[in-house]
């Protein structure tokens, strides 16, 4: 553990570096040989300037999903949750071809994210070292926190199913790849309150999800 601890604090970026995130400032960090951005994607264009959609009803985020349309809302469509969590998107907001990401930026796919989990030491010890220091619910009397080891500032972000339910902010965060797994799912990953490992699982496109994106 301690060589591990020592092999990260060489070659993770403590010092976060400003760059624009669709004309907003974001902060980065360097995990390997990948640079992250350290906060959830909080854009509602795409990179062409074409506004995204905002799904705020249930009907409306159902129909976007039915209709394999992009769509982004706020976690219980309250803009204050977009401060801390950034925006929830579909996975057809991830996969438009005017670009979800800001320039110079890109959607990680499948293999990036193993990649990331693969340095931190592996999927079932990488998600503590990925979670953020605050915001975890607790459980059986312990803090869900993280150490934040490697910079990447996981937040639980809960999100949106495809008839517009919310649901485990505090306890879960879930974030999109740019990968297909089928016709009606795609790859991510998520972090869980209650657990040290970072999981690669599938969901349906419709869901709404955290998007963190990967220098290109």
């Amino acid at each position: 553990m301690k060589k591990i601890s020592l092999i990260l604090s060489a070659v993770v970026m403590t010092a976060m570096m400003l760059s624009s995130c669709g004309g907003v400032a974001s902060k980065e960090v360097t995990i390997g040989k990948q640079v992250w951005m350290t906060q959830n994607l909080n854009v509602d264009k795409f990179r062409n300037g074409d506004p995204i959609p905002e799904a705020k009803t249930d009907e409306e985020w159902s129909k976007a999903g039915e209709n394999g349309e992009p769509a982004w809302c706020y976690y219980n469509n309250n803009p204050d949750n977009g401060d801390r969590y950034g925006k929830l998107y579909n996975w057809y907001a991830v996969n438009d071809p005017r670009g979800l990401a800001p320039e110079g930026w890109k959607i990680p796919s499948d293999e990036e994210w193993s990649r990331l989990a693969d340095f931190l030491g592996g999927e079932s010890v990488a998600g503590t070292k990925m979670k953020s220091t605050d915001f975890w619910a607790d459980y059986g009397g312990k803090s869900g926190n993280g150490t934040n080891e490697s910079g990447f500032s996981g937040l639980p972000g809960g999100g949106r199913g495809g008839d517009g339910t919310f649901g485990n902010v505090g306890e879960f965060g879930y974030w999109w790849s740019s990968t297909e797994f089928n016709t009606f799912n795609a790859w991510g990953r998520f972090l869980v309150y209650d657990d040290g490992s970072v999981v690669r699982d599938y969901n349906n496109k419709k869901y709404g999800f955290s998007v963190r994106c990967l220098r290109d």
